[in-house]
């Protein structure tokens, strides 16, 4: 487990990045984690008092990495940009594992299935993740309800939750 301090920092304009809150490791630090490695990989660990698990660090080009800070770190953390935040990380070489109610769902409707299983790994992930991260049994029903529908469409996470926001802003 290594242990370091970090500056939370906000991308002005950077892409699809535009607006992400994140972390930096440095990449003496991220040689620690995990030696020699230049590809994204999962951590473990806490943030201040915060836990966190399967958690992607994102290689930078330069050796060193981000962690995007999301909205659950900034509400479990109660730290926003420009804050100092205490990182302890190692390597998490536990393997995901998609939301079975998710799967068995999707397995229901065959077009949304396999359109699921042409998203790389990551993509998928985004969807279970999501509905895991349902804090009640009706809130991941509604989940999972509305990204079925979404794979129908052979929309991505991303189109999905653009056409969620879009919805809401109407409201």
């Amino acid at each position: 487990m290594v242990r370091f301090s970090s500056i939370i920092f906000q991308f002005a304009e950077k892409g699809e990045k535009t607006g992400w809150s994140y972390i930096v490791i440095p990449g003496d630090i991220a040689e620690k984690i995990k030696p020699g490695n230049k590809k994204s990989f999962r951590v473990k660990g806490k943030l201040d008092n915060y836990a966190i698990k399967f958690v992607a660090v994102i290689p930078m080009g330069d050796g060193s990495f981000i962690i995007p800070f999301n909205a659950a770190m900034r509400k479990g953390t109660e730290k926003r940009k420009g804050a100092i935040i205490q990182v302890e990380l190692q390597e998490d070489k536990n393997q995901y594992e998609l939301d079975k109610d998710f799967i068995a769902c999707l397995q229901d409707e065959p077009t949304a299935f396999k359109f699921f299983n042409t998203l790389p790994g990551s993509h998928k992930n985004y969807f279970s993740h999501w509905i895991d991260s349902a804090k009640t049994d009706f809130t991941k029903t509604k989940r999972i309800a509305q990204a079925v529908s979404a794979l129908v469409r052979k929309m991505g996470y991303t189109e999905m939750m653009r056409e969620q926001k879009a919805k809401k802003d109407l409201l």
